[in-house]
């Protein structure tokens, strides 16, 4: 019989790759009760210059629809244009993270409209957490002939496209004669209902153009495999990363699936990426940190790893930038 990989356990579930972090040290007794009371407590006040008018992103997305560009919508949500493609990541555009109207509220709404996208072509599902996998997106996405990249066994939520791709890790898919994308482990896990946690793998993606590389690491925790990553397929040009949603305390010391700033950093360093963009911040409150502490202490922490503190960006929702003023020295 052939091998199973190592995350590949015999009932049919996933886990993390060897040598991930694998508990989370509890401080004490602590309710999901507590923790909504404790989320109560946070200023919710979203700075102005948070976000950006929604002409001003319609105004830009026309000024650069000729270039390469990331755009943010929101959480994990972008839009990267590569020549004449358009990918979507994660797209979230409800105003919760839950089933029905259950989970946590947007305190942002997305940049724009699902119906006011520009066409995409390709669709980026990194996991099935209800803030990253939304059915309701899924449903009313207007490009069903978008060529979609999801997990292993994830296939099944997409039922009304045309080209659906399940991935393991390390699967590489040619999407044009400049493009192409590879599954890459991430450390973190998947659930949408209570039984059926790590029946559906996770992962990163990494997205090669023109000897561009762009790795879109979303959720992960810290984990050796970055080190690992690093030395097969670094350096990393761009690194997206999430650097929000980790203080979980007093339910636990630490989150072991999401990277604080500064473990974010410390990723983006093991992958000898050369830019890192923050994200998973400033649009739910899935955490107790403060809703804008995270880019702070990532542009703060950002040399001690090694980057200049432009080299950590952060965008507000809205933000497009050019490819060529990323990547610019």
């Amino acid at each position: 019989m052939e091998k199973k990989p190592y995350h590949h356990l015999p009932d049919g579930t996933f886990r993390n790759p060897e040598g991930s972090p694998t508990s989370r040290s509890s401080s004490g007794k602590f309710s999901y009760r507590d923790f909504n009371k404790e989320k109560k407590k946070l200023d919710m006040t979203v700075p102005k210059e948070h976000v950006i008018n929604k002409q001003e992103v319609l105004n830009n997305l026309d000024n650069l629809k000729d270039d390469d560009y990331i755009a943010w919508i929101g959480h994990a949500t972008y839009l990267i244009k590569l020549g004449n493609t358009t990918l979507i990541t994660d797209p979230v555009f409800s105003k919760n993270a839950g089933p029905l109207i259950f989970g946590p509220k947007r305190f942002t709404e997305p940049a724009l409209k699902l119906n006011e996208i520009p066409k995409t072509d390709v669709f980026l599902l990194t996991h099935n957490h209800y803030d990253h996998q939304d059915m309701s997106t899924i449903r009313r996405f207007p490009f069903k002939d978008a060529k979609v990249l999801v997990p292993l066994r994830l296939g099944k939520y997409f039922k009304k496209y045309k080209d659906v791709n399940e991935m393991d890790w390390y699967d590489e898919i040619k999407i044009n004669d400049h493009l192409k994308i590879t599954f890459l482990p991430a450390v973190h896990w998947s659930k949408r209902s209570l039984t059926d946690t790590n029946k559906t793998l996770w992962g990163n993606f990494l997205i090669q153009y023109k000897g561009i590389k762009i790795l879109f690491a979303c959720d992960t925790g810290y984990g050796n495999i970055y080190k690992e990553i690093g030395k097969k397929y670094g350096p990393i040009d761009i690194t997206m990363i999430n650097i929000g949603a980790y203080d979980f305390r007093p339910m636990f010391d630490k989150s072991i699936y999401h990277t604080t700033p500064e473990e974010a950093l410390n990723v983006a360093q093991d992958l000898k990426s050369k830019k890192v963009l923050g994200m998973h911040w400033g649009t739910f409150v899935l955490s107790l940190e403060p809703i804008m502490e995270p880019p702070i202490r990532f542009k703060e922490n950002a040399e001690k790893f090694g980057f200049k503190k432009e080299d950590a960006i952060t965008f507000k929702i809205g933000q497009i930038n050019s490819l060529k003023s990323i990547l610019k020295d």
